[in-house]
């Protein structure tokens, strides 16, 4: 996604969505019960093997090739499982989160600025975007493996207000569905929103003044 530049200060409040699970419905555990026999052996994989701390290296940056054989190096009688990640990366999705879509398209027809912040990979980031293209109602994205930067990092926030047109944070409506994240966010001056369903958000939004 090309990169929306802007010269001068926004003055206009900004709405910035988090993806997975605000926007796109991800849960790795949906690929492997489809691998496992069990959904208790699925979750067991899921969070043993395959974790959220092995996984989150890629949201920083690494390789799905490196992540794959570094875990195989400890559990080399799982090696099909493991490569599954990306090789059945998409098989983790549901579709849109149940109610956002519509509140988006509500909001970009009223005019506000839709931004995007996300963990993600760097890999899987092109492939997303053509997939859910909800997406590309959002002006810029800034994608975690594309910046070597990871929520709740304070860093990847100051980087998302420069490439938001330095607003101040305060004018920034982020929606997560992460509470750290949300935290973060909140410390360093943004309007947050800790994200639970789109019934909330739309109760949250419409107290913004946005709907």
């Amino acid at each position: 996604m090309a990169r929306l530049e802007i010269s001068r200060p926004v003055s206009e409040r900004i709405i910035l969505f988090d993806l997975g699970n605000v926007v796109v419905d991800w849960q790795p555990v949906r690929l492997y019960r489809k691998i496992f026999p069990t959904d208790a052996e699925a979750e067991r994989f899921c969070a043993d093997v395959c974790n959220m701390a092995w996984h989150v290296e890629h949201d920083r940056g690494r390789s799905f090739a490196d992540g794959a054989a570094r875990l195989k190096t400890d559990f080399p009688e799982y090696s099909n499982e493991i490569d599954a990640w990306r090789g059945r990366w998409f098989e983790m999705f549901d579709g849109y989160v149940d109610g956002v879509p519509p509140l988006m398209a509500r909001l970009e027809e009223a005019g506000h600025p839709l931004y995007g912040l996300s963990n993600m990979s760097a890999e899987v980031w092109p492939e997303t975007i053509e997939r859910f293209p909800m997406i590309k109602l959002l002006r810029d994205v800034i994608v975690s493996g594309e910046e070597g930067l990871i929520k709740p990092d304070p860093e990847i926030y100051a980087l998302t207000l420069q490439r938001l047109g330095n607003p101040a944070a305060s004018d920034v409506f982020f929606i997560d569905d992460s509470l750290k994240n949300i935290e973060a966010a909140s410390a360093l001056g943004f309007s947050t929103h800790h994200f639970t369903d789109a019934i909330a958000l739309e109760k949250a939004l419409v107290h913004e003044g946005f709907l």
